[in-house]
């Protein structure tokens, strides 16, 4: 443990996941399903628990590979799924609701799951308090299917589950922030698995380069890449040289978005002041 730990948030942590008699754990890689899962298995044990991961097509190889590996670090029993979503066409045609039809099919695999194997387990997700403040129709998946969200409802914000995380010296903690592959696609903008296999070849390669945080948005056929604000110049220079390789990728042409990399860019076009994020 490296760090200082809120004693109130632990113990109001604890008195939530010991009031469930079991646990299925929507599993995506990142720091807060981690924690999610960590706790779980923290506070009910092994046998009490298990982390479910969506293979999807949304989902980046990567983030795949690291959470069977995160479970495998500390021990934590998990079943891989695969959702089916990208066959379902109220995702694949990429609505302003399509969050809500991928969670709609995660959701329904792990219900499935729940009632063949575990009936008295509780399903949960990493949201917290700083998502719900979002544009997120996950969130209203989760709650038709009554996914309880233990991060939120014991008040963690981003910040705080970093440092739970950093203090049980989870390696996640600073993990970049990794939303599926989906959300790089413009509202109406048709999903495929190539078109998701091209985005996340042309993260690789742009990760490759030095550049941690990379968004690569499918724009018509072209790639717009986004890094923090503090990296476009670098990106800029970089990127006549890495144009051809995002061209065999299958992309027509790179720019390098000079705003910057800004989460949830694509989701300006729902709000009437187009500055607004969400």
């Amino acid at each position: 443990m490296t760090n200082s730990l809120n004693t109130e948030r632990y113990e109001e942590t604890k008195k939530w996941f010991t009031n469930h008699s079991g646990i299925l754990v929507a599993l995506s890689g990142g720091v807060d399903s981690c924690l999610a899962a960590f706790l779980s298995r923290h506070f009910l044990g092994k046998a009490k628990m298990v982390a479910v991961i969506g293979d999807s097509p949304a989902l980046k190889r990567r983030d795949l590979q690291q959470a069977v590996a995160f479970c495998t670090v500390h021990d934590i029993s998990y079943q891989i799924i695969k959702p089916g979503e990208i066959n379902d066409p109220r995702y694949n045609s990429n609505p302003e609701d399509r969050c809500f039809w991928c969670k709609n099919s995660l959701y329904t695999a792990m219900r499935n799951l729940k009632e063949d194997k575990f009936p008295d387990y509780t399903i949960i997700n990493g949201s917290n308090k700083s998502d719900l403040g979002d544009y997120r129709p996950g969130l209203k998946a989760a709650d038709h299917y009554r996914v309880l969200s233990p991060l939120a409802d014991c008040g963690f914000e981003k910040k705080d589950i970093r440092e739970m995380a950093k203090h049980f010296n989870l390696n996640e903690w600073s993990k970049p922030a990794s939303p599926c592959l989906s959300s790089r696609f413009p509202y109406g903008e048709s999903i495929s698995i190539k078109k998701l296999q091209m985005v996340e070849k042309a993260e690789a390669l742009i990760n490759e380069e030095g550049f941690s945080d990379v968004r690569a948005r499918y724009r018509n056929g072209n790639v717009s890449i986004e890094v923090p604000g503090d990296e476009v110049a670098l990106l800029k220079k970089a990127l006549p040289r890495l144009t051809p390789s995002l061209q065999k990728i299958g992309f027509a042409d790179a720019l390098a978005d000079e705003e910057g990399l800004i989460s949830g860019k694509l989701n300006r076009v729902l709000f009437n002041d187009k500055k607004q994020l969400p």
